[in-house]
């Protein structure tokens, strides 16, 4: 016999936990969460490895564009649960160290480089492109010039998501990427001065113990273990039936279904679902992230005082990433004398990687780069790959999703969260709660949503 539950959600990420948590502040009990892992939070789940040392799925930090977001936060962990920071991201290239972002501190590049990065914002400042950018590529160009494109925006953007350029929409960007302002960098170079501040997340905050998988677990326990199916994976949904079919055979019946699991693959768990919508959305792209953990005894050296994490364009190194995990909190390691590297690499059907010598490569590479002194000082290694890591704005994304999503609605399936609308602009933690969140109110309240129509109003900056 079948369970049923007006409101049934798909995976126990930031999404899935955001509507949850919302469902059961409004009052509305009859919901479950089915998460085919065995605990909860997604790609912000954390892992300890067998040395003591702690991993997350990337380098995630908290910062917010939502009041409700950040109340809930310091309500999940408490006053004393969070350690800030103030955020220094640096870009290693020509065999220095450049402040990001990039284009405001080309100052620090060897002078024939800070040159041709600066020229071309020159020329596009005496030349303005006036055309529509047809892809990134163009719109690297046309805001960088072709020296910062050449030296730093396209090979490391490639390193990032696994695609060329040109074969991604440039409409992303939004608060994501700093355009270039010949003023602001030509004062840079003159008085020798550096640019930290641009970015939303100039300050971030990062739990204090746990890492970030605390935050998602303390949310879970806030809404009640019974409200969760944990090692629960969705084989097939019955829209007719409205009908839930989970792996042992169990069937979950639903008023309403909230999907947060990629679309391109679970459209195709949807019965009777228009096999062209189901070919339109294999069109979507992806990329996997894979995350290689290194635990060192002693201390990082000078070269890594104060720095958070630093970004790597160069083709020497397989990762785009590397993070000064322990420089965090120093709970991500097992006690004094230790210290941690993570670093993230990008892989996809554009951008192979050779899986066994990864651990190898990524290693050969930190001390090539200036990071690790050396490999006796290595005392854990940890790996962990993400199939879907990044949700790639291609240049059919916008078309496939106005095609594939109305079409579930009518069916009473919805869909959201990083990869369930695949949509990166709003990929980030406080945004994927809070499409869980906005869901709920429109369910429930007949509020409309923000988050997911509408990035670029979520993003303009102040709290939301």
């Amino acid at each position: 016999m079948s369970k049923r539950y007006t409101y049934v959600i798909i995976g126990s990420g930031p999404t899935g936990l955001g509507a949850a948590y919302r469902l059961k502040e409004s009052g509305i009990e009859d919901f479950i969460v089915l998460e085919k892992e065995a605990y909860v939070g997604g790609l912000s789940a954390t892992f300890t490895d067998e040395n003591g040392f702690l991993w997350d799925i990337g380098g995630h930090v908290q910062f917010s564009h939502y009041r409700y977001f950040d109340d809930l936060m310091q309500k999940a962990l408490g006053e004393d649960g969070w350690l800030s920071h103030q955020r220094e991201s640096w870009i290693w290239i020509r065999d220095c160290f450049v402040p990001y972002p990039f284009q405001n501190n080309i100052r620090y590049l060897p002078r024939e480089i800070m040159w041709k990065c600066l020229e071309g914002i020159i020329r596009n400042h005496t030349n303005p492109v006036v055309s529509k950018p047809e892809n990134f590529q163009d719109w690297i160009g046309i805001v960088f010039g072709s020296g910062i494109a050449e030296e730093f925006m396209i090979p490391y953007n490639f390193k990032v998501w696994g695609y060329p350029a040109e074969e991604m929409s440039y409409l992303w960007t939004g608060e994501r990427v700093a355009t270039a302002d010949l003023s602001r960098v030509t004062k840079n170079i003159l008085f020798d001065e550096d640019d930290f501040s641009w970015g939303p997340n100039n300050m971030f905050r990062f739990p204090k113990r746990g890492g970030t998988g605390s935050v998602w677990s303390a949310v879970a326990g806030m809404i009640g273990a019974e409200r969760f199916s944990l090692d629960s994976e969705v084989r097939g949904v019955d829209p007719e039936r409205k009908e839930v079919v989970l792996g042992d055979g169990r069937r979950i019946e639903y008023g309403v279904l909230l999907n947060t699991t990629p679309l391109d693959t679970f459209v195709g768990k949807v019965e009777s679902f228009p096999e062209v919508s189901v070919r339109s959305a294999t069109r979507l792209k992806h990329s996997s992230t894979n995350v290689v953990g290194i635990g060192l005894k002693g201390a990082p050296n000078d070269r890594l005082k104060g720095k958070c994490w630093m970004y790597f364009p160069q083709a020497n190194s397989p990762y785009y990433r590397v993070t000064v995990f322990s420089h965090y909190s120093p709970f991500n390691v097992p006690g004094e004398g230790y210290w941690s590297l993570m670093t993230e690499t990008t892989d996809s059907e554009r951008k192979p990687v050779d899986q066994a010598d990864l651990v190898g490569w990524t290693i050969r590479a930190l001390i090539e780069d200036g990071l690790v002194d050396s490999e006796d000082d290595i005392v854990s290694t940890f790996v962990y790959r993400a199939e879907y890591g990044y949700p790639t704005p291609s240049l059919d994304r916008d078309a496939i999703l106005e095609d594939v999503l109305p079409k579930l609605e009518k069916m009473n399936i919805f869909t959201r969260g990083r990869f369930g609308a695949w949509k990166y602009e709003v990929g980030n933690q406080d945004h994927s709660f809070m499409q869980g969140v906005e869901w709920v109110d429109k369910m429930v309240l007949d509020v409309p949503e923000r988050t997911m129509p509408f990035p670029n109003v979520v993003n303009a900056g102040g709290k939301n």
